[in-house]
């Protein structure tokens, strides 16, 4: 495989990431992309690409010739008030195009709370976030494009997200960080390097109906890494608030699911090492290296 013919249903940081990831092993791509922007060459780190106007309601139909000839299709567009838009515009097209790799982007939401214990790919989902609902209800309809024939569909749950751009270390510096009064609540979280990695390895090692928990090693409290944050700036600890006063109705959610992610099935699958095993890797990078 020399060149990679990918199309990315959103263009956000993960898949950045993922492009990022394919051009640095030196393969060449053709890449097309959509975005709520207008249907426009694009470039990123001096690579041009074209990218196609897609929103809830309209989309611009040349992208679906794009879409057709697409070896490789990225899902990375969360549901919409409850709707997967690439499910609801492009199924039948999809089911008729000849790639041969197609990754959803879910999250692990979909877990629900599990009141602080480990959960696996087998473990009951029972979302109870409008987000997290709506995710297992789009990973269902992408699984069932599947049934009538070996449908190149694979899932993965993310866990929270964090870059050497977003992290709690530049939220703490911008005093956007309040530590919450919530016990027993634990969350897994990865770091966007390590998702384009394990996606550049399923290129190569891929198999049909699965789905992966993308996260790290350590599940902690959010709290367990502020107050780390906190010990490498040597600052004073923020306030604490209490869950009922938090304005942000999603954060709010999120304080309602306790759980911890297992990634075995993830290493295991794809033999990966991850670059940042837990966030005291990953926030000391960000420290040593980028602020």
């Amino acid at each position: 495989m020399n060149n990679v013919n990918i199309f990315c249903f959103g263009f956000g940081q993960v898949a950045k990431s993922f492009i990022n990831k394919i051009r640095s092993e030196n393969f060449k791509i053709s890449l097309s992309t959509t975005s709520t922007s207008k249907t426009c060459k694009k470039n990123i780190n001096s690579f041009d690409y074209e990218n196609y106007f897609l929103n809830k309601e309209f989309y611009d139909e040349n992208l679906i010739k794009k879409l057709k000839d697409a070896d490789y299709i990225l899902v990375s567009i969360p549901p919409i008030n409850g709707i997967d838009i690439v499910i609801k515009n492009f199924s039948k097209n999809i089911k008729k195009c000849k790639a041969k790799w197609i990754t959803y982007l879910s999250a692990t939401s979909v877990y629900g709370d599990h009141n602080g214990e480990w959960v696996n790919e087998e473990s009951i989902t029972k979302p109870t976030s409008p987000n997290g609902i709506a995710r297992l209800a789009a990973e269902k309809s992408w699984l069932s494009l599947g049934t009538d024939k070996n449908f190149p569909i694979q899932i993965f749950r993310l866990s929270g997200i964090y870059s050497n751009k977003s992290n709690v270390l530049f939220r703490l510096k911008s005093g956007n960080v309040n530590l919450i009064n919530k016990q027993n609540h634990f969350f897994s979280r990865i770091h966007v390097e390590d998702i384009s990695s394990i996606l550049f390895k399923s290129l190569f090692n891929f198999k049909s109906g699965e789905i992966y928990n993308i996260s790290d090693d350590k599940p902690s409290s959010s709290e367990e890494v502020i107050l780390y944050g906190i010990k490498l700036f040597n600052m004073n600890k923020p306030k604490t608030i209490e869950v009922k006063d938090i304005k942000s109705e999603m954060l709010k959610n999120f304080y309602k699911d306790s759980k911890k992610v297992s990634n075995k099935k993830m290493k295991n699958f794809f033999n990966h090492n991850l670059k940042f095993s837990t966030y005291v890797e990953g926030l000391n990078y960000i420290r040593d290296n980028i602020i």
